[in-house]
Protein backbone atom coordinates (compact mmCIF):
# COMPACT_ATOMS: atom_id res chain seq x y z
CA UNK A 1 0.00 0.00 0.00
CA UNK A 2 0.84 3.65 -0.78
CA UNK A 3 0.75 5.53 2.72
CA UNK A 4 3.17 7.66 2.12
CA UNK A 5 2.35 11.21 3.76
CA UNK A 6 -0.41 9.94 5.44
CA UNK A 7 -1.46 11.28 8.89
CA UNK A 8 -1.59 8.99 12.02
CA UNK A 9 -4.29 8.66 14.11
CA UNK A 10 -4.14 10.03 17.52
CA UNK A 11 -6.81 8.32 19.01
CA UNK A 12 -4.46 5.60 20.15
CA UNK A 13 -3.97 4.20 23.50
CA UNK A 14 -0.15 2.03 23.26
CA UNK A 15 -0.16 -0.26 26.42
CA UNK A 16 3.12 -2.59 24.91
CA UNK A 17 5.17 -3.12 28.01
CA UNK A 18 2.41 -2.59 30.28
CA UNK A 19 0.57 -5.47 32.10
CA UNK A 20 -2.62 -5.21 34.14
CA UNK A 21 -3.07 -7.53 37.28
CA UNK A 22 -5.64 -8.07 39.82
CA UNK A 23 -5.48 -6.82 43.45
CA UNK A 24 -7.52 -8.37 46.38
CA UNK A 25 -11.10 -7.93 46.34
CA UNK A 26 -13.08 -6.82 48.87
CA UNK A 27 -15.19 -9.84 49.60
CA UNK A 28 -18.79 -9.63 50.15
CA UNK A 29 -18.47 -8.28 53.48
CA UNK A 30 -16.33 -5.89 52.56
CA UNK A 31 -19.39 -4.59 49.78
CA UNK A 32 -21.78 -4.02 52.52
CA UNK A 33 -19.69 -2.44 54.90
CA UNK A 34 -18.57 0.24 51.98
CA UNK A 35 -22.71 0.55 51.08
CA UNK A 36 -23.50 1.03 54.72
CA UNK A 37 -20.71 3.71 55.22
CA UNK A 38 -21.75 5.40 52.06
CA UNK A 39 -25.07 5.84 53.17
CA UNK A 40 -24.19 7.00 56.43
CA UNK A 41 -21.82 9.53 54.31
CA UNK A 42 -25.10 10.77 52.11
CA UNK A 43 -23.13 9.35 49.17
CA UNK A 44 -24.39 7.07 46.45
CA UNK A 45 -23.71 3.30 47.78
CA UNK A 46 -23.35 1.71 43.94
CA UNK A 47 -21.33 4.58 42.73
CA UNK A 48 -18.68 4.05 45.65
CA UNK A 49 -18.74 0.52 44.86
CA UNK A 50 -17.85 0.81 41.92
CA UNK A 51 -15.03 2.98 42.06
CA UNK A 52 -13.98 0.96 44.77
CA UNK A 53 -13.90 -2.19 42.39
CA UNK A 54 -11.96 0.09 40.08
CA UNK A 55 -8.93 -0.04 42.02
CA UNK A 56 -8.74 -3.46 42.28
CA UNK A 57 -6.87 -3.76 39.09
CA UNK A 58 -3.48 -1.94 39.42
CA UNK A 59 -0.98 -1.76 36.16
CA UNK A 60 2.44 -2.65 35.85
CA UNK A 61 5.49 -1.60 33.97
CA UNK A 62 7.55 -4.17 32.37
CA UNK A 63 11.09 -4.02 30.72
CA UNK A 64 9.59 -3.72 26.90
CA UNK A 65 11.77 -2.80 24.05
CA UNK A 66 9.80 -2.97 20.50
CA UNK A 67 11.69 -3.70 17.51
CA UNK A 68 12.43 -1.49 14.51
CA UNK A 69 9.80 -3.85 12.99
CA UNK A 70 6.71 -3.13 15.71
CA UNK A 71 7.22 0.18 15.77
CA UNK A 72 7.17 0.22 11.82
CA UNK A 73 3.93 -1.64 12.30
CA UNK A 74 2.46 0.41 14.99
CA UNK A 75 3.43 3.48 12.41
CA UNK A 76 1.47 1.64 9.87
CA UNK A 77 -1.46 0.78 12.34
CA UNK A 78 -1.84 4.38 12.81
CA UNK A 79 -2.02 5.43 9.71
CA UNK A 80 -4.68 2.66 8.40
CA UNK A 81 -6.99 3.45 11.78
CA UNK A 82 -6.39 6.99 10.38
CA UNK A 83 -7.54 6.28 7.32
CA UNK A 84 -10.69 4.27 8.41
CA UNK A 85 -11.63 7.66 10.23
CA UNK A 86 -11.31 8.93 6.76
CA UNK A 87 -13.60 6.82 5.16
CA UNK A 88 -16.32 6.36 7.33
CA UNK A 89 -16.59 9.44 8.10
CA UNK A 90 -17.84 10.44 5.18
CA UNK A 91 -19.42 7.24 4.56
CA UNK A 92 -21.73 8.45 7.76
CA UNK A 93 -22.29 12.10 6.64
CA UNK A 94 -23.85 10.77 3.43
CA UNK A 95 -26.37 8.56 5.85
CA UNK A 96 -27.08 11.74 8.05
CA UNK A 97 -25.08 10.03 11.02
CA UNK A 98 -22.17 11.10 12.89
CA UNK A 99 -19.22 9.17 12.81
CA UNK A 100 -17.91 8.65 16.26
CA UNK A 101 -14.07 6.50 15.99
CA UNK A 102 -12.72 3.48 17.72
CA UNK A 103 -10.22 4.11 19.91
CA UNK A 104 -7.21 1.32 19.38
CA UNK A 105 -5.32 -0.28 21.58
CA UNK A 106 -1.88 -1.72 21.27
CA UNK A 107 -1.00 -4.45 23.51
CA UNK A 108 1.94 -6.48 24.38
CA UNK A 109 1.43 -10.03 26.16
CA UNK A 110 -2.31 -9.37 27.54
CA UNK A 111 -4.59 -7.08 28.03
CA UNK A 112 -7.97 -5.88 30.11
CA UNK A 113 -10.72 -4.30 27.81
CA UNK A 114 -13.98 -3.69 28.65
CA UNK A 115 -14.98 -7.27 27.31
CA UNK A 116 -12.96 -8.64 29.97
CA UNK A 117 -9.17 -10.14 29.86
CA UNK A 118 -7.34 -11.11 26.84
CA UNK A 119 -4.14 -12.27 25.54
CA UNK A 120 -2.21 -12.43 22.21
CA UNK A 121 -3.68 -15.78 21.41
CA UNK A 122 -7.29 -13.50 21.19
CA UNK A 123 -6.28 -12.44 18.22
CA UNK A 124 -7.35 -8.74 17.50
CA UNK A 125 -10.55 -8.25 18.44
CA UNK A 126 -13.66 -5.33 18.66
CA UNK A 127 -14.91 -4.64 22.43
CA UNK A 128 -18.04 -3.09 22.03
CA UNK A 129 -18.23 -1.96 25.80
CA UNK A 130 -15.19 0.58 25.32
CA UNK A 131 -15.92 1.08 21.69
CA UNK A 132 -12.19 0.02 20.92
CA UNK A 133 -9.94 -2.61 19.29
CA UNK A 134 -7.26 -4.03 20.68
CA UNK A 135 -4.56 -5.58 18.79
CA UNK A 136 -0.84 -7.09 19.66
CA UNK A 137 1.85 -6.28 16.77
CA UNK A 138 3.20 -9.64 17.13
CA UNK A 139 -0.22 -11.10 15.52
CA UNK A 140 1.03 -9.78 12.11
CA UNK A 141 4.52 -11.93 12.36
CA UNK A 142 2.23 -15.20 13.72
CA UNK A 143 0.27 -14.69 10.56
CA UNK A 144 2.93 -14.60 7.81
CA UNK A 145 3.96 -17.82 10.27
CA UNK A 146 0.34 -19.48 10.15
CA UNK A 147 -0.66 -18.56 7.02
CA UNK A 148 1.96 -18.20 4.93
CA UNK A 149 0.81 -14.97 3.75
CA UNK A 150 1.37 -11.11 4.50
CA UNK A 151 1.62 -7.41 3.27
CA UNK A 152 0.29 -4.30 4.32
CA UNK A 153 -2.84 -5.32 2.85
CA UNK A 154 -3.38 -8.03 4.72
CA UNK A 155 -2.54 -6.02 7.88
CA UNK A 156 -4.55 -3.39 6.74
CA UNK A 157 -7.68 -5.75 6.44
CA UNK A 158 -7.54 -6.96 9.46
CA UNK A 159 -7.66 -3.61 10.91
CA UNK A 160 -10.55 -2.28 8.77
CA UNK A 161 -12.30 -5.76 9.46
CA UNK A 162 -12.67 -4.82 13.58
CA UNK A 163 -13.11 -1.09 12.38
CA UNK A 164 -16.43 -2.78 10.48
CA UNK A 165 -17.56 -4.29 13.97
CA UNK A 166 -17.51 -0.87 15.05
CA UNK A 167 -19.44 0.58 12.22
CA UNK A 168 -21.93 -2.31 12.96
CA UNK A 169 -22.28 -1.09 16.34
CA UNK A 170 -22.57 2.42 15.66
CA UNK A 171 -25.27 1.26 13.05
CA UNK A 172 -27.09 -0.97 15.76
CA UNK A 173 -26.55 -3.86 13.67
CA UNK A 174 -24.38 -5.64 16.66
CA UNK A 175 -26.29 -4.88 19.20
CA UNK A 176 -29.55 -6.73 17.65
CA UNK A 177 -27.44 -9.29 16.22
CA UNK A 178 -26.53 -10.50 19.74
CA UNK A 179 -29.69 -10.49 21.38
CA UNK A 180 -30.80 -12.32 18.57
CA UNK A 181 -28.30 -14.73 19.23
CA UNK A 182 -28.43 -14.89 23.05
CA UNK A 183 -32.45 -16.09 21.74
CA UNK A 184 -31.98 -19.21 20.11
CA UNK A 185 -30.02 -22.34 19.43
CA UNK A 186 -26.07 -22.88 19.32
CA UNK A 187 -26.36 -23.49 15.76
CA UNK A 188 -28.40 -20.78 15.02
CA UNK A 189 -26.37 -18.52 16.76
CA UNK A 190 -23.07 -19.55 14.95
CA UNK A 191 -25.18 -18.21 11.86
CA UNK A 192 -25.66 -15.17 12.84
CA UNK A 193 -21.73 -14.62 13.98
CA UNK A 194 -21.28 -15.55 10.35
CA UNK A 195 -23.58 -12.44 9.07
CA UNK A 196 -21.80 -10.33 11.27
CA UNK A 197 -18.42 -11.56 10.48
CA UNK A 198 -18.98 -11.88 6.75
CA UNK A 199 -20.73 -7.65 6.80
CA UNK A 200 -17.35 -6.87 8.80
CA UNK A 201 -15.29 -8.14 5.61
CA UNK A 202 -17.55 -5.82 3.42
CA UNK A 203 -17.02 -2.99 5.35
CA UNK A 204 -13.16 -3.51 5.66
CA UNK A 205 -13.79 -3.88 1.47
CA UNK A 206 -15.85 -1.18 1.13
CA UNK A 207 -13.22 1.12 3.24
CA UNK A 208 -10.19 -0.10 0.77
CA UNK A 209 -12.22 1.13 -1.95
CA UNK A 210 -12.97 5.08 -0.81
CA UNK A 211 -9.51 4.97 1.19
CA UNK A 212 -8.23 4.14 -2.30
CA UNK A 213 -10.43 6.80 -4.15
CA UNK A 214 -9.26 9.07 -1.34
CA UNK A 215 -5.31 8.66 -1.18
CA UNK A 216 -4.72 6.35 -4.32
CA UNK A 217 -2.89 3.80 -1.57
CA UNK A 218 -4.05 0.53 -3.29
CA UNK A 219 -1.14 -1.05 -5.66
CA UNK A 220 -0.58 -3.57 -7.28
CA UNK A 221 -1.09 -7.28 -5.89
CA UNK A 222 -3.12 -5.92 -3.09
CA UNK A 223 -6.47 -6.98 -3.24
CA UNK A 224 -5.01 -10.43 -3.63
CA UNK A 225 -3.03 -10.31 -0.64
CA UNK A 226 -6.30 -9.57 1.33
CA UNK A 227 -8.63 -11.98 -0.58
CA UNK A 228 -5.92 -14.53 0.21
CA UNK A 229 -5.29 -14.15 4.15
CA UNK A 230 -9.23 -13.48 3.83
CA UNK A 231 -9.73 -17.99 1.96
CA UNK A 232 -7.07 -18.62 5.11
CA UNK A 233 -9.01 -17.26 7.84
CA UNK A 234 -11.95 -19.04 6.64
CA UNK A 235 -13.67 -21.65 9.31
CA UNK A 236 -13.71 -24.53 6.83
CA UNK A 237 -9.93 -24.16 5.71
CA UNK A 238 -8.77 -23.43 9.69
CA UNK A 239 -10.53 -26.33 10.68
CA UNK A 240 -8.91 -29.00 7.96
CA UNK A 241 -5.78 -27.64 8.91
CA UNK A 242 -6.29 -28.71 12.53
CA UNK A 243 -8.42 -31.39 12.50
CA UNK A 244 -8.15 -32.35 9.27
CA UNK A 245 -12.18 -31.77 8.35
CA UNK A 246 -14.37 -29.25 9.04
CA UNK A 247 -18.06 -29.07 10.79
CA UNK A 248 -20.40 -26.62 9.18
CA UNK A 249 -22.68 -26.47 12.14
CA UNK A 250 -19.66 -24.89 14.27
CA UNK A 251 -18.38 -22.19 11.52
CA UNK A 252 -19.07 -18.61 13.31
CA UNK A 253 -16.86 -16.88 10.83
CA UNK A 254 -18.00 -18.14 7.25
CA UNK A 255 -15.82 -20.33 5.01
CA UNK A 256 -13.02 -19.59 3.23
CA UNK A 257 -15.26 -18.94 0.03
CA UNK A 258 -17.52 -16.55 2.09
CA UNK A 259 -15.00 -14.10 3.33
CA UNK A 260 -13.28 -13.76 -0.08
CA UNK A 261 -16.67 -13.03 -1.83
CA UNK A 262 -17.53 -10.19 1.00
CA UNK A 263 -14.31 -8.75 1.14
CA UNK A 264 -14.28 -8.99 -2.49
CA UNK A 265 -17.62 -7.28 -3.32
CA UNK A 266 -16.87 -4.43 -0.59
CA UNK A 267 -14.19 -3.78 -2.56
CA UNK A 268 -15.68 -3.77 -6.34
CA UNK A 269 -18.95 -1.76 -5.06
CA UNK A 270 -17.52 0.76 -2.35
CA UNK A 271 -21.36 0.93 -1.68
CA UNK A 272 -22.51 0.42 2.29
CA UNK A 273 -26.05 -0.64 0.34
CA UNK A 274 -25.24 -3.60 -0.90
CA UNK A 275 -23.77 -5.09 2.38
CA UNK A 276 -27.05 -6.95 3.61
CA UNK A 277 -25.49 -10.41 4.96
CA UNK A 278 -28.80 -10.83 6.60
CA UNK A 279 -31.58 -10.72 4.36
CA UNK A 280 -30.16 -13.82 2.20
CA UNK A 281 -31.07 -17.48 3.14
CA UNK A 282 -27.79 -18.64 4.91
CA UNK A 283 -26.92 -21.24 2.10
CA UNK A 284 -26.51 -18.13 -0.06
CA UNK A 285 -24.44 -15.99 1.71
Amino acid sequence: MNLEGRRESTNVDDRRGKRVVAGAGMGIGGIIIAGIIALMLGKNPVEVIQNMGATQQQTTETNYQPTAEEEELATFAKKILAGTEDVWTAEFKKLGREYVPPKLVLFSGSVQSGCGGATSSTGPFYCSADQTVYIDLSFFSSMKKQFGTAGDFAYAYVIAHEVGHHVQYLLGTLNQAHQQMSRVSKTQSNQISVRLELQADFYAGVWANKDNEMFNSLEEGDVDEGLAIAARIGDDYLQKQAQGYAVPESFNHGTSAQRSKWLKKGITTGDVRQGDTFSPDYNQL
